[in-house]
């Protein structure tokens, strides 16, 4: 065991202190400590750890439709293309705002001339040199540069970039938004459309089971020759219609399963149990219209590309307009690799020039003429911005219809349920009373038949009408949009 030098320090301060008796029977319980430690845990070992029930990795996930959608987002292409559309657009933004700024770039370039074979005169202390055969190399063949430049360009278009840049981030996420209800509606009519078929299979296995006891209740009262054989023949016939529906239930049920748990699961096939939940209220009618006109998508898609288009429109004027630019160079340009040129004489004086330095450029750039090519660039832009503004017009108005649209649609879907529910009651209970009359002999094979078939028929359109008020409320949540 190591001592720290801070706790080292403080015993040797013990130890004059008269405290290192103390001391020492502390550290050796504290050294006592682990090896009582060992002792339990051996002594632990000795009794028979509990039994574990092994976790059942087949066991069905419980999926409501908040984790269904959740998990929709995460798997689903169309949503996955519409989201990374948002963050490249997000990203175009900031590109834009870098051509408003200066740019810094270094610049590092050896030159090499071919001589002439004329030798120049060199300087008092110094040898003559070859001259080079090219003019813009100076007057020796080597020339080196090395040199940190920073640009500035600065004109209308770049102003406009910028504009069009966050109107069509805007357009983006408005997209993106667009493509998440989508999915959250479509994944809602999955859902409950999954969630019918399973109750339909139930129904479907009930009937058959219900077709199959009153075969057996038209055979017993044929033998007890209370019955004519028809009535069997009947029951026979509605038994094997019974079984048939039922596998088309299930297939129904199978199909739907799978169809969601494409967007679920990895594996299709992992099985999953949905968990409904109560129906929502449908809000007034002032709600919806003051939640679409505030959160409508298509709306504000339209307004960001009628945006985007008139920046195109100052854009393209900006290739009319004078530009500027500023460059600033720092750095050497000489016959020398080096911040000091050799040493030379002026006049009398010895003298060593400095090759590190500075220059700046500074240009305006004038369009003249370009053969009309920033005029016709200027009329197409025009062009897409009425059209841009035709299609804002058009959204105002395609609004409004489907949001109309939407809500009567929702709420007569939600005016049915309690219909369907007391419809349910009714064919139930209608089939009771006729199963007991044709028991007592009071009613025939096909009054029977014709109940059974009524309370499926109720049965499957009670779960229809969930399926068509969630997915018409689905439908009115991607106009208004849900808090």
């Amino acid at each position: 065991m190591l001592l720290s030098v801070p706790m080292y320090k403080r015993l040797r301060r013990d130890t004059r202190s008269g405290l290192a008796d103390r001391l020492a029977g502390a550290v050796a319980c504290l050294l006592l400590i682990p090896a009582a430690m060992g002792a339990a845990a051996r002594a632990q070992n000795d009794v028979a750890p509990p039994q574990v029930e092994p976790a059942n990795n087949n066991a069905p996930v419980e999926i409501t439709l908040a984790d269904a959608i959740r998990r929709a987002e995460t798997s689903e292409p169309g949503y996955a293309a519409a989201k990374a559309a948002g963050r490249s657009a997000a990203l175009d933004k900031s590109i834009a705002v870098a051509g408003l700024l200066p740019s810094a770039h270094l610049y590092s370039q050896d030159i090499y001339t071919q001589p002439n074979g004329i030798y120049s005169e060199g300087d008092a202390g110094q040898a003559s040199a070859p001259l080079p055969r090219f003019v813009a190399n100076d007057a020796r063949p080597w020339e080196y540069i090395a040199q940190g430049i920073v640009d500035e360009n600065l004109g209308l278009a770049q102003v406009a970039d910028v504009r069009r840049a966050n109107a069509a981030a805007a357009a983006a996420a408005a997209e993106q938004e667009i493509a998440r209800r989508g999915l959250v509606a479509a994944v809602t009519g999955m859902f409950y459309t999954s969630l019918a078929a399973d109750r339909k299979l139930v129904v479907a296995e009930q009937a058959r089971a219900d077709a199959a006891d009153f075969t057996k209740l038209t055979g017993e009262r044929e033998h007890a020759r209370e019955a004519a054989h028809a009535d069997v023949v009947k029951a026979q016939l509605e038994e094997q219609q019974r079984d048939r529906d039922f596998e088309d239930a299930q297939l129904a049920a199978e199909k739907a399963r799978l169809e969601l748990g494409v967007l679920l699961f990895p594996d299709p096939r992992a099985p999953y149990v949905l968990k409904a939940e109560q129906a929502a209220p449908l809000p007034g009618k002032d709600e919806v219209e003051q939640a679409a006109a505030k959160n409508n998508p298509e709306l504000k898609s339209a307004l960001a590309s009628l945006s985007e288009s008139q920046a195109e429109v100052e854009s393209a004027w900006g290739g009319l307009l004078p530009s500027v630019g500023l460059s600033v160079n720092y750095g050497i340009d000489a016959n020398q690799f080096a911040v000091n040129a050799p040493l030379t004489t002026v006049g009398t004086q010895p003298f060593q020039p400095r090759n590190l330095g500075y220059s700046t450029t500074f240009t305006v750039n004038l369009p003249v003429w370009d053969w009309f090519a920033s005029e016709h660039k200027v009329k197409q832009s025009e062009i897409r911005r009425d059209a841009a503004q035709v299609a804002l017009t058009n959204a105002q108005r395609r609004m409004i219809a489907d949001l109309d649209e939407a809500y009567a649609e929702a709420k007569a879907a939600r005016d049915q349920l309690a219909s369907l529910d007391q419809s349910v009651a009714t064919a139930a209970e209608s089939l009771r009373l006729t199963r007991l009359a044709y028991k007592g002999g009071e009613g025939t094979v096909l009054e029977v038949v014709d109940a059974e078939t009524a309370y499926v028929t109720a049965e499957n359109a009670r779960a229809d009408g969930r399926v068509r008020y969630e997915t018409a409320l689905a439908a009115l949540e991607t106009i208004t949009g849900r808090e």
